[in-house]
């Protein structure tokens, strides 16, 4: 039927994905790209604007079956004007996006914090349906975080709550990334940035481990580096893994003393990491949160890296039926 799919776009730090999704919310076709963060929102928009194209005109979808577009972006955003209004680690402190991209593309726009999307997808098709209380840690270039409290998706006054990522674990802390100038964040401990740091920090103790010889050989230690060795068995990486799933387990833990929620889920690419990094988080958090807030679960989110770009999906369907 007419606008039976709509198109999904999840803006990272480092990464664009895009996907064509039906209201089953089977993705039919996917488009991903590296996006590195930008000093230019129009090269920024542009980006977004030439991923929904590439969809638009992959023959996977006929003219007029795609009735809306969803976006998730890392920034906290004024919904009632589409625009963003604080942004860490992309430009676009100001921008009317929801307006911009409806122009250029010639459809309806939702447009939603990438965490508060990611949320949704657990929520309605995810690891959380059925749940009414949740907290959701995107784990990736830095740390975003959506929750669902009494059954309603919690947004605050201005649309800029639940920024758990930065809520600060170490008074005198590392400074944080992009343009937040906090000390101690979340975000600077234990997000797959912080993994590359960990794991370079190790290499340089652990010389006969095999972190240490990528390092040699001239390879950045990425947090995806420090996974793969980890899956392959180099003790370095698994103790890189290990720390900073007990400094996320310190934020989980907050959150569970906040929220009192009954499952908490990792999502992002460093939830790739699985029970690497979640072992460590959860007997961290449990060992520091209050009971009965420490029963709740903790696991990796169904849709993995992709629950932003489902979840801009799911908002486009909500918001243009």
């Amino acid at each position: 039927m007419p606008g039976d799919c709509v198109i999904g776009v999840d803006l990272g730090g480092t990464k664009l994905l895009a996907g064509l999704v039906g209201r089953d919310l089977e993705v039919r076709r996917r488009v991903y790209r590296l996006a590195p963060p930008s000093d230019d929102p129009e090269d920024l928009l542009q980006q977004v604007v030439d991923e929904v194209r590439e969809l638009l005109d992959s023959g996977s979808v006929a003219p007029g079956d795609v009735r809306a577009v969803g976006v998730g972006i890392p920034s906290l955003v004024d919904r009632a004007r589409g625009v963003a209004v604080s942004t860490v680690h992309q430009p676009l402190d100001g921008v009317p996006v929801r307006d911009e991209l409806q122009d250029r593309l010639q459809l309806p726009v939702a447009l939603d914090n990438d965490a508060n999307c990611a949320v949704l997808a657990e929520w309605r098709a995810g690891a959380a349906q059925g749940c009414d209380d949740v907290v959701l840690l995107t784990v990736g270039t830095g740390i975003g975080s959506g929750v669902v409290t009494g059954g309603v998706l919690l947004r605050g006054s201005t649309g800029a709550a639940t920024e758990l990522g930065h809520m600060v674990v170490d008074f005198d802390g590392p400074l944080c990334q992009g343009a937040c100038t906090n000390r101690g964040c979340l975000e600077a401990l234990a997000s797959g940035s912080a993994l590359g740091r960990e794991g370079a920090r190790l290499a340089g103790q652990r010389p006969g481990s095999a972190l240490a010889r990528l390092a040699g050989e001239g390879h950045h230690i990425t947090g995806v580096t420090v996974t793969e060795q980890a899956r392959l068995g180099d003790r370095a990486a698994v103790e890189a893994l290990e720390r900073v799933g007990t400094l996320l387990g310190v934020g989980i833990a907050n959150a569970m003393n906040i929220f009192n929620p009954e499952l908490v889920l990792v999502g992002g690419g460093v939830s790739d990491a699985g029970e690497l990094l979640l072992a460590s988080a959860r007997s961290e958090a449990r060992r520091r949160a209050r009971a009965p807030s420490n029963g709740a679960r903790v696991q990796t989110a169904a849709f993995g890296a992709e629950a932003g770009m489902v979840g801009a999906a799911v908002l486009a369907l909500e918001e243009t039926s």
